[in-house]
């Protein structure tokens, strides 16, 4: 089980306290827990903005699939970045030296989040840039 496991597991909890009774991601709670507008979330997770203010278009599958990448990504570095909002500052601003300067933002948007974890999960094993 070594420590990599360890870290993806500290990535539910961030989801799960967003979902609402259904299940789903609610994109007003995450917006709001990040001190951002819904169409500055969407900008952030690469989604349209008629996306997050549409109930019907926020609960579809794609939607749903790119704020848990968000969410998982932001998780991973919240511990070490010193707290969510610092975590969502990296997530969106710091370049990444294995990505070629780009950030993790830019790669989620281009459908790499699962790169993106698997770096962070390196970083947390001891790997470097």
């Amino acid at each position: 089980m070594g420590h990599a496991m360890k870290v993806s597991t500290r990535a539910e909890p961030l989801v799960w306290s967003y979902m609402d009774r259904n299940g789903k991601i609610a994109v007003g709670q995450v917006a709001d827990g990040f001190g951002m507008s819904k169409g500055q979330l969407a900008e952030t997770a690469g989604l349209a903005r008629e996306t997050v203010y549409r109930a019907e278009r926020s609960r579809s599958a794609r939607t749903q699939g790119r704020l848990r990448e968000l969410l998982e990504i932001i998780s991973r570095v919240t511990e070490w970045a010193g707290g969510k909002e610092q975590a969502m500052a990296w997530y969106r601003a710091q370049p990444l030296p294995a990505f070629g300067g780009r950030t993790a933002e830019s790669l989620v948007k281009e459908g790499k989040a699962a790169a993106v974890r698997d770096y962070l999960d390196h970083m947390a094993l001891g790997g470097f840039a």
